[in-house]
């Protein structure tokens, strides 16, 4: 048995709002859209996720998540200064001891997306 790459959906009330962020800032691309639905996904490489408005069976307030996104990439300087002064931070790039450099913002749901880059020792 083979795991597939996990795939996170995030609730909103703002759909499209939600969309053109992923999309706009952060360069992903829409896959399918459906408004019908209040559904979307959205990928960047082998990244996926999911968006979709809470349905009538699901107790939704706020959108909330007990951690954070985080997405590894091959060139985390350059993602930084390409999206710093349009989003909301919540750390700046930095190194960490446990060998990654990486920054973490906030989308406009509030969610945190961290983004890491692996260090190479020399």
């Amino acid at each position: 048995m083979k795991f597939q790459p996990i795939v996170p959906m995030i609730w909103t009330k703002e759909l499209h709002k939600t969309v053109d962020f992923y999309c706009d800032i952060l360069g992903f691309a829409c896959g399918k859209y459906s408004e019908d639905w209040g559904w979307a996904a959205v990928h960047k490489d082998d990244c996926e996720i999911m968006i979709a408005k809470p349905n009538e069976h699901t107790t939704f307030e706020r959108p909330y998540f007990s951690g954070t996104f985080y997405i590894k990439t091959d060139d985390v300087d350059a993602l930084w200064n390409q999206i710093k002064d349009k989003v909301k931070i919540a750390y700046e790039i930095e190194d960490f001891d446990w060998d990654m450099r990486e920054f973490a913002i906030y989308d406009n749901n509030s969610y945190m997306i961290q983004f890491g880059q692996d260090l190479v020792k020399k």
